[in-house]
């Protein structure tokens, strides 16, 4: 119990955990009022906006910087972790999205052909980020990680 109430007041730990949080659930909220519908799985899926990779290592960064100072160990290590998620979430996941929503309009179309296909689910588009939306997740954590750090 001690561990738990250890991270429910940790700055470092909170500003993330709200940055993912936060992100999802604006994420379902957007996803829904564009589709109108609401989909479950954007609770916990990736992709999407905002993104909730970078909201979640910007809010990580960003206390580790502001509880530890820029100069640490704790801040750097933040930092290049939220460069190489957002980089990765921008480059290859996204490139897999696009990849498999062309691979899911090639099997629509052989389907329609007559052709059998083997492939029982569609692939998972929602993978990757686009740059605006690794940037709004970005922001999105940094705020949240300035807020903590002054409200805790």
């Amino acid at each position: 119990m001690e561990f738990i109430s250890g991270l429910l007041h940790n700055k470092v730990f909170m500003s993330a955990a709200l940055g993912w949080l936060v992100a999802q659930v604006a994420k379902t909220i957007i996803y829904m009022i564009i589709n109108k519908k609401f989909v479950a799985e954007r609770l916990v899926g990736s992709g999407g906006m905002p993104s909730c990779h970078s909201a979640t290592v910007c809010g990580l960064a960003t206390a580790a910087g502001m509880q530890y100072g820029g100069a640490s160990f704790e801040c750097a290590i933040s930092v290049m972790l939220a460069i190489i998620v957002m980089y990765d979430a921008m480059g290859v996941r996204r490139e897999t999205g696009i990849q498999a929503r062309v691979l899911n309009e090639m099997i629509e179309m052989f389907t329609k052909m007559g052709k059998e296909m083997s492939v029982e689910d569609k692939l998972k588009e929602f993978v990757g980020h686009t740059p605006l939306q690794v940037l709004v997740g970005a922001i999105l954590g940094i705020t949240i990680a300035v807020i903590v750090g002054n409200v805790m």
